[in-house]
């Protein structure tokens, strides 16, 4: 009876959802600067006389008490923007600010959240517990999470879920399967410093474009050769500032980039390598190499009870065909926060369709979503909390 009630209340909210997810895309705000949408988040939320408090700078903590004992179970939706130019200028609700966009789906999380707290409300005298609802800040610069659990958004959690839409999968497939999900993501910087001259005398000199170059080389064979192949692994070179003149030998070469994979050891291993490679290359060449590493998200590692769960939930709501496998992703995802607190699971819901063209991939600039896809989400969230306090 409730599985039903919940269905029909996010079928006759269905304009409303698209409504509240172009308002969002219309209007994206960068990590940290969401304070219009923490503002109309609040101020819905207050409309359906359902307590809440802002987090600091911004982001909304809210609470569904249900009507009869039970235990907690929290909904995380996120709703910063990224700094990419929207090119889908054909679109009457396109981003109306220059360089900021909603490119990853997060404009639609927050619609879904706010829709399935909706319907959750209206049965809440039937709820045997309580539904948190986390509206999270700057998922993109992975502070975000972080930052809430300090504020008390998993204080008295008991199992945590959270949906990110896909444009990889077919719209209104659902994906959550128990292990690895999304994987940790890690910066790093190496600084080397050889010995400046000029460059038509380069026996005088320690060459750092050649030294950062034969780093990148053979940093390569940390993953290939240093690492399981059971193991995925990825590092990346993304960005190498060296010289200042053409003919200049370079005394300075300074190289970012990242690092992916799921496994604890694994993230230890490449960490020390880096470190060794770094060191060793400087060396051959007679320079000096310094590595900052900086840890990011954590793997994103769903509990197989409660991913089970999801599948379970998805089956019974939208019938077994929709249920989708896809393969974990190196991408990060700050979810795992939330997962040191409580355990829980992260589903990925398809909004990808050619026809419409919304299968490009996240932080495109013409990224979108078959908006199809926002009832699978918005009732996939509110079935699994009815569900979980249920069980």
């Amino acid at each position: 009876m409730i599985h039903r009630m919940i269905k029909e209340a996010i079928q006759n909210y269905k304009d409303e959802l698209i409504e509240l997810r172009r308002k969002f895309h219309i209007e994206p705000e960068l990590s940290w600067e969401e304070e219009k949408t923490t503002a109309f988040v609040c101020e819905y939320l207050e409309n359906l006389g359902i307590s809440y408090r802002k987090t600091e700078p911004t982001g909304v903590i809210a609470e569904i008490k249900g009507g009869k004992l039970g235990k907690t179970v929290a909904l995380r939706g996120d709703m910063d923007a990224l700094s990419v130019e929207e090119l889908n200028k054909d679109l009457p609700y396109g981003s109306k600010k220059d360089g900021k966009m909603h490119a990853c789906g997060h404009d639609a999380h927050t619609a879904m959240l706010m829709i399935a707290a909706k319907a959750l409300n209206e049965i809440k005298e039937e709820l045997p517990g309580n539904v948190r609802l986390i509206f999270q800040p700057a998922e993109e610069v992975a502070e975000g999470a972080k930052e809430l659990v300090k504020q008390g958004a998993m204080d008295g959690v008991d199992n945590v879920f959270g949906i990110h839409i896909w444009s990889q999968m077919p719209t209104h497939k659902v994906s959550c399967t128990p292990g690895p999900s999304f994987a940790s993501a890690d910066l790093f910087k190496v600084t080397f410093k050889g010995k400046g001259g000029h460059g038509a005398m380069p026996h005088a000199c320690i060459d750092a474009a050649v030294v950062a170059s034969s780093f990148v080389m053979n940093v390569q064979t940390v993953v290939s050769r240093t690492i399981d192949a059971k193991s995925p692994a990825v590092l990346t070179v993304g960005k190498m500032v060296v010289g200042t003149r053409f003919n200049v030998i370079a005394e300075n070469a300074e190289i970012e980039g990242t690092v992916r994979c799921f496994h604890p050891e694994t993230r230890d291993h490449i960490e020390k390598q880096l470190q060794h490679y770094a060191e060793q290359v400087a060396a051959i060449y007679g320079a000096t190499a310094k590595v900052e590493y900086t840890r990011g998200t954590q793997a994103v590692i769903n509990d197989e009870y409660s991913a089970k769960l999801v599948q379970k939930v998805a089956s019974q709501a939208f019938g077994e065909e929709v249920l989708y496998n896809e393969a974990p992703t190196m991408g990060g995802e700050d979810f795992s926060y939330y997962l040191d607190c409580a355990p829980g699971s992260f589903a990925l819901v398809g909004s990808g369709n050619p026809q419409k063209d919304t299968q490009r991939a996240h932080h495109h600039g013409k990224f979108n979503i078959d908006e199809e896809a926002l009832t699978t989400g918005a009732e996939l969230y509110a079935q699994y909390a009815w569900a979980y306090l249920n069980e």
